[in-house]
């Protein structure tokens, strides 16, 4: 006996499969609950504030670099007029 699928029973028969793992791939990380898009809002919410945390810790690192070597060149000045 040869089964054909025609292209609608092929494609609703992907959709089933790509359905079931989908879920499965959510439960497996615990987003498989009514509260999974809140969670994805946390948490791109935590990553957006860890991108933000990150960029001012590069940008204050960047600041106080300047200020040291600007420092550095004012004591020299200093040193080299007050002899």
């Amino acid at each position: 006996m040869n089964h054909k699928l025609t292209d609608i029973q092929l494609e609703e028969l992907l959709e089933r499969a790509a359905h079931r793992g989908a879920v499965s791939a959510l439960k497996s990380v615990g987003l498989q609950d009514d509260d999974a898009p809140n969670d994805v809002r946390d948490l791109r919410s935590l990553i957006d504030g860890w991108r933000s945390v990150k960029k001012s810790i590069l940008h204050t690192v960047v600041k106080a670099l300047v200020i040291f070597l600007l420092g550095i060149l004012s004591m020299g000045a200093w040193t080299n007029f007050h002899d």
